[in-house]
């Protein structure tokens, strides 16, 4: 084996083919990263070589990088999964990209609303806590019991 080429392969310069091993490095993931995605169908499964190892296509260090960087922009993985199949459709329109973008922001933004008003009332229930009283009437606590204001 020589950089992530199966030698039972013909190194002509036509495909480049990476082991499991070369592709995880090459994507900057672990190896159980590679397997997960392609358990889940985010990856093609590969052709093995003579001698049993997967062979994957160079292209998909490309595919895993994008998959890793949707991930990083919030997108799920089934949203991933969307993306993916769009990217590949001769249907496709940048149009139903942008959408699918601006529907991720507007999800943010709902998220963000929900961790303010989340972080506002954790404020005032440390505001009304001193710290001094006994664990058995900590207002924090009452609050979560719903005893509390």
């Amino acid at each position: 084996m020589v950089r992530g080429l199966d030698l039972d392969q013909k190194v002509s310069g036509k495909m480049k083919h990476l082991t499991i091993g070369h592709l995880a490095k090459e994507a900057g993931v672990n190896l159980e990263t590679v397997r997960y995605y392609e358990r889940r169908g985010l990856l093609p499964r590969p052709p093995r070589s003579t001698s049993g190892y997967r062979l994957f296509p160079a292209e998909v260090a490309r595919h895993l990088k994008f998959i890793r960087r949707a991930q990083a922009l919030g997108f799920s993985l089934a949203e991933v999964a969307e993306l993916l199949s769009l990217r590949v459709s001769r249907r496709t329109t940048s149009a139903q990209i942008r959408a699918k973008a601006e529907a991720k922001i507007a999800d943010i933004e709902a998220k963000m609303r929900s961790l303010d008003s989340i972080k506002t009332t954790l404020r005032k229930l440390t505001k009304v806590c001193d710290g001094r009283l006994p664990v058995a009437r900590c207002p924090i606590l009452e609050s979560l019991e719903g005893e509390g204001s």
